[in-house]
């Protein structure tokens, strides 16, 4: 980890590349991040980034040849981006892109943005194999909503982030495209399942990032990468297309970024109604790019840390985390102890019930074929099995016990306007292992035990939103905080974090070495 605090005012500023207005010919040719000026680019936030090529003092082309030459000095080694579009093919969309902004066509506010979407969204055109072998040839004819929400805002598809095979597990590796690798450090997991597109995130190869989050997917990898992720509340970000819109209410799409200001941006292109999705929320997307300044003087903060003993923590998580709280001290907040009225194992058996009910249905038909079963994880299996053993009567007990936990949070935001908790057990493990089989002395009995602390926001339906919390534990990785609002507050969470991250200035000054 290197600190660059003090150094970056003398080699860059943001102000320094927007003053300098670039038009660019179609047959120039643009300097690679090795030298200053793509190194500059790359840097760029995506809130100034857009500016700037609204503005017309970037090209679209710039940006993206700055950002293809960053992912090829970076991406063999960590292998963040998978399914490549070739190089001369994203290059003339660029120039395609910089036609209609010299004639005042702006797509979206992601105008000449290169993106690359996590592997388990449908991406027309473009290889989506939910890192499994049985979609190793699948290439989707339509985009899904999200992706072709960002797609008609302007983002060009450059390939695809990597995940875990069906995006099981917080560990970001299969059979297809191997192991993603940490940005601070490539001997360790990168997290998951959107564990590619954090990795690309801090990395600087793409300014935004998407995601999906069950059981922490955005929230565990940028914990792990020094970067945002929101799960937004159910319906924020519809899922369509999908073929049970009424009973699959865990798993959501989201957005990823360097900033709260950047995330929030990118949440206004996700967010909408869509009347293909019945829970969908109507509400106006574009309010997500508003300021997001607000006093928090004398507002409460709830921290709930390892739910009274309920979770195994390795050492030097709670620490870090508790010493990361004093940010919401500095923007004027109170911060006590708080306690749900659950115990961490009923929320668990919930979630283990429930979770088995949504993934083993959406896995079922594969396993049902013993050829394509042979071609399965042993933690797909897992989830299958166990739907198969559910019953009628523990899938309602399942359901009656996640309206308990909801109304436990509901209770607690009578008395706190925020909950927070760590938003993973450990620092980052070792690249070659599966999953951690024991924290702190006790065992995990499955692939995703050590994940725990994401799945009551996720049971509760919560707007959760994480923030880097700290480098820590004995080789100092990444740790991050979950904030988790009430039901549909979304801006206030992303406004809290706002003020959290302003309040913590050395998250945008501490860059990984290889930036």
């Amino acid at each position: 980890m290197q600190d660059h605090a003090d150094a970056a005012g003398a080699k860059w500023t943001r102000r320094s590349v927007l003053a300098v207005p670039v038009a660019i010919a179609a047959t120039q040719v643009i300097a690679s991040p090795t030298t200053a000026p793509g190194r500059e680019i790359v840097k760029l936030g995506a809130t100034d980034l857009s500016r700037a090529i609204h503005r017309r003092d970037l090209s679209s082309r710039e940006v993206m040849a700055a950002h293809l030459a960053q992912i090829d000095r970076l991406n063999p080694k960590f292998n963040a981006i998978v399914s490549r579009v070739s190089s001369e093919q994203l290059m003339r969309a660029a120039a395609a892109l910089d036609e209609d902004a010299a004639a005042g066509r702006f797509r979206g506010t992601l105008h000449g943005f290169p993106h690359a979407v996590k592997d388990t969204a449908p991406t027309q055109g473009i290889l989506t194999t939910q890192g499994s072998p049985l979609l190793r040839n699948n290439i989707p004819k339509a985009d899904s909503l999200v992706v072709s929400r960002m797609r008609n805002a302007g983002a060009v598809f450059i390939g695809k982030t990597n995940v875990p095979e069906f995006a099981l597990g917080s560990h970001s590796f299969n059979p297809i495209f191997g192991v993603t690798r940490n940005a601070w450090n490539p001997a360790v997991s990168a997290g998951g399942s959107s564990g590619g597109t954090a990795v690309a995130l801090a990395l600087r190869m793409t300014p935004l990032g998407d995601g999906s989050d069950f059981g922490g997917s955005l929230r565990n990898p940028a914990g792990w990468n020094n970067v945002f992720g929101f799960r937004p509340s159910f319906g924020r970000v519809p899922s369509v297309p999908s073929s049970d819109v009424f009973g699959q209410t865990f798993a959501t799409s989201g957005p990823m970024a360097r900033s709260v200001r950047d995330l929030a941006l990118m949440l206004s292109v996700q967010a909408g109604a869509d009347s293909r999705a019945p829970f969908s929320l109507s509400d106006d997307p574009a309010r997500f790019a508003g300021p997001l300044e607000r006093e928090w003087k004398g507002r409460r903060v709830g921290w709930l840390g390892d739910l009274q003993g309920g979770l195994a923590m390795e050492p030097g998580i709670m620490e870090t985390c508790v010493k990361a709280l004093s940010a919401f001290r500095t923007a004027g907040m109170e911060v006590e102890e708080a306690s749900l009225s659950l115990s961490a194992a009923e929320m668990w058996r919930t979630a283990v019930a429930l979770r088995y009910w949504s993934v083993g249905s959406d896995l079922f038909s594969y396993y049902a074929d013993p050829a394509k079963r042979a071609l399965m994880r042993p933690e797909a299996i897992y989830e299958v099995e166990g739907y198969l053993k559910l019953t009628g009567q523990q899938v309602a007990e399942a359901s009656e016990g996640r309206a308990r936990i909801y109304q436990a949070f509901r209770a607690l935001f009578e008395r706190y306007d925020f909950l927070v908790l760590p938003t993973a057990q450990v620092f980052p493990f070792d690249v070659e292992q599966r999953w951690p089989r024991e924290i702190a002395g006790r065992p995990m009995d499955s692939y995703h035990r050590w994940m725990e602390v994401t799945l009551p926001p996720t049971m509760a339906g919560l707007p959760t939103l994480a923030v880097p919390a700290g480098f820590g534990g004995k080789r100092k990785l990444p740790i991050g905080l979950q904030i988790i609002g009430p039901n549909h507050a979304d801006l206030a969470v992303l406004q809290v974090g706002h003020a959290y991250e302003q309040a913590s200035p050395w998250i945008a000054a501490t860059l990984p070495d290889e930036v």
